[in-house]
């Protein structure tokens, strides 16, 4: 069954506003960029993940997608996240997809091995794959088998809700606790858990 990643992003220029007090404008650019281009090259060393899709407003985000072969989407209207991935999906889903994982461009462990766990719970759909970020708010990462099984409903709580989701839907739930794919960047403490696997991340 095809796979396919999608990986929403902010404009490089507007992502992780909430580290303004800790990082200049120039560092939180060059922050997300470092972000991005880890999350496409995991995605392409994940053999199983048929094609990664980019979706952004950002111009300079859609190049970067390019040059790691993955599909750039213009993004349209106002930015909202959830709207961003319904319309990515229907990209998807018009080109053959079967499979659909999101994956946020701002977690900076995660691997290969551990994407590749969540894709082996996705057989035998349908089926909702769930990883959590560390303090079971979040949603990380999100599997969904087939594609539009169930509404996105990132932002507060989401990781309950997708849950309740998939239990109204009549999939299987599937929960996986991932360490490094549990941690993500948005807070100050985010940002000094991990700052010095931070300076391992690739910069081209």
């Amino acid at each position: 069954m095809t796979l396919w990643a999608i990986v929403p992003v902010k404009p490089l220029h507007a992502g992780k506003s909430r580290l303004a007090k800790i990082l200049s404008d120039e560092q939180r650019l060059s922050l997300n960029k470092r972000l991005l281009l880890h999350t496409l090259q995991t995605l392409g060393e994940t053999r199983e993940i048929n094609h990664v899709l980019v979706i952004s407003h950002d111009p300079a985000v859609l190049s970067i997608a390019r040059q790691h072969c993955a599909y750039p989407v213009q993004e349209t209207g106002r930015y909202h996240l959830n709207h961003a991935l319904m319309q990515a999906t229907a990209f998807a889903t018009e080109n053959g997809c079967h499979r659909i994982l999101v994956i946020p461009a701002d977690i900076p462990l995660f691997t290969s091995i551990e994407v590749n766990q969540l894709i082996s719970k996705s057989i035998d759909p349908p089926v909702v794959v769930i990883s959590p970020d560390r303090r079971r708010e979040g949603t990380n990462a999100l599997l969904i088998s087939p594609p539009r099984l169930i509404q996105y409903t990132f932002g507060y709580h989401s990781f309950r809700k997708h849950c309740e989701n998939a239990r109204r839907a009549g999939a299987r739930l599937e929960i996986l606790e991932l360490p490094n794919i549990a941690v993500d960047i948005d807070l100050p403490e985010d940002f000094d858990l991990v700052y010095h696997q931070l300076q391992t991340l690739p910069d081209s």
